[in-house]
């Protein structure tokens, strides 16, 4: 028996590994319909068997659609579903698009207050949710605006995962910095200092220090990262939501930027610019609700005692 032995934890993290690289290299030579429609099988045999995710993910819902039956708040969780694996199918095969179709894959509005303030040279960092694909989104970025960043991702396990996935986002023109405690805050502080970008995925707070913020009527927290990093460099801090419609081409706004009060203790002026981001990114949701792909626990009220106490670190978030 493995069980809870480290030999049974490595054997699990050499098999989750496989997995990974097993569908990054199968999925990556499918047609795109192909890989379209595997997205969908997958999905809907998930979304069937009703595992923790979904049934994290319907909790979830439930909180952005509180007036949805039964049968209204199912049928969103699968089209939940069929949206996070269209994801997957995306990402798996992002490394193999050419430049035109990433190019052409994501067709953002307001996409001036980016350009903008990219060229007042003063820094931009983009804050986003966990919503759509994020990653293609990315790659639009360096490719179409020929415009490097810097982002932070969560440490996996395996470490071979985590290594799987830096070395992926690398590729695609992003650079890649782990979300170790607060170090990842000098080098981001840093490259905006220097006029560059920083990209963040910033609706749940993995340091368990972000900001409380009212998010649909309830109690969460969000990384303090984005708001402490506009004030530390005077960077233009900048809300993104995404989402899918019928075509093939992901969908965006780049929202006006958020302004740090002129007024305040720099605890009051990071809460007050973090709900505005949190205000921003519930519109968002709201409007998109299937393209949030939150199958984790994320309001207080949800969340164990022991993940409630703070922590130490800057709470920069993560993609």
């Amino acid at each position: 028996m493995t069980g809870g032995t480290p030999r049974g934890a490595a054997f699990r993290g050499k098999a989750v590994d496989g997995l990974y690289g097993a569908g990054w290299a199968a999925v990556r030579t499918l047609p795109e319909p192909a890989a379209r429609a595997l997205g969908r099988t997958v999905a809907d045999a998930a979304w069937r068997r009703r595992g923790k995710g979904v049934q994290r993910l319907e909790a979830n819902l439930s909180r952005i659609v509180p007036d949805a039956g039964q049968e209204a708040l199912r049928e969103l969780s699968r089209a939940g579903m069929r949206s996070y694996l269209r994801y997957w199918m995306e990402s798996f095969r992002l490394p193999a698009w050419s430049k035109d179709r990433i190019r052409g894959g994501f067709a953002p509005s307001d996409v001036h207050y980016l350009t903008g303030g990219m060229a007042a040279g003063k820094g931009v960092i983009l804050a986003l949710p966990h919503m759509a694909n994020w990653d293609l989104a990315g790659a639009w970025v360096t490719t179409k605006l020929e415009t490097p960043f810097t982002t932070v991702a969560e440490r996996l396990k395996p470490e071979t995962l985590y290594d799987r996935f830096v070395a992926y986002r690398e590729g695609l023109g992003m650079e890649v910095l782990p979300h170790t405690g607060g170090s990842a805050f000098g080098t981001l502080a840093r490259r905006l200092r220097d006029g560059g970008l920083v990209c963040l995925v910033a609706d749940r707070d993995l340091s368990s220090s972000g900001v409380e913020v009212d998010f649909f009527g309830a109690k969460t927290r969000m990384p303090a990262g984005p708001a402490l990093l506009a004030q530390h460099t005077g960077a233009l801090l900048l809300p993104v939501t995404l989402w899918y419609d019928a075509s093939p081409v992901l969908q965006g706004t780049v929202h006006p930027p958020v302004r740090v009060p002129a007024e305040g203790t720099r605890a009051q002026r990071t809460a007050a610019m973090t709900q505005s981001l949190a205000d921003t990114f519930a519109a968002g949701i709201a409007a998109h609700p299937q393209d949030w792909h939150m199958l984790q626990r994320l309001w207080l009220d949800d969340l164990e005692p022991r993940t409630r106490t703070a922590g130490t670190d800057e709470g920069t978030g993560t993609a």
